[in-house]
């Protein structure tokens, strides 16, 4: 298992990215990187802005751990929690939800528990099917698409 503490600042993000990019190379994962790294960053974000409310003196824990099929990584912070289950579903627009919607179509498990303090995030390595990573890039082309214009 390895693990990362970091304070509950925005600017911290570039630790998490150094440490997916380490386990993706321990793990010898890297074409899993971008996926693993756009969901956790979200993870992160998530838990500094709304779980820890940008309070540096609280602390985002992160791990990942190999498990049977893949790999998985766990973020936890020391806010109060939220109710996970009414962002069950895509949300509409901006706002509310995003980064869970990204999380959930990035990733191939997407549980909380401790009361919506922890998330954890699953990456199906072995054999990941030609039809889940589609459904990834056709989720991801649908989200992004409507935030450009072509001049």
């Amino acid at each position: 298992m390895e693990k990362l503490i970091i304070q509950s600042d925005t600017s911290n993000l570039i630790e998490v990215e150094r440490f997916v990019s380490a386990v993706c190379d321990t793990c010898n994962i890297n074409n899993y990187a971008a996926a693993i790294s756009m969901s956790l960053l979200q993870a992160v974000e998530n838990a500094i802005v709304h779980g820890n409310g940008n309070d540096v003196a609280k602390r985002v824990t992160i791990t990942s751990d190999l498990c049977k099929g893949g790999v998985f990584f766990t973020v936890s912070d020391e806010g109060c929690g939220f109710d996970f289950q009414k962002y069950g579903e895509i949300p509409e627009g901006e706002g509310s939800g995003m980064g869970i919607y990204l999380m959930k179509t990035l990733s191939d498990g997407l549980s909380f528990s401790d009361g919506g303090r922890t998330v954890r995030l699953d990456f199906v390595i072995n054999g990941i099917e030609a039809s889940r990573a589609l459904e990834r890039i056709v989720a991801l082309r649908n989200f992004y698409a409507p935030r450009f214009v072509n001049a």
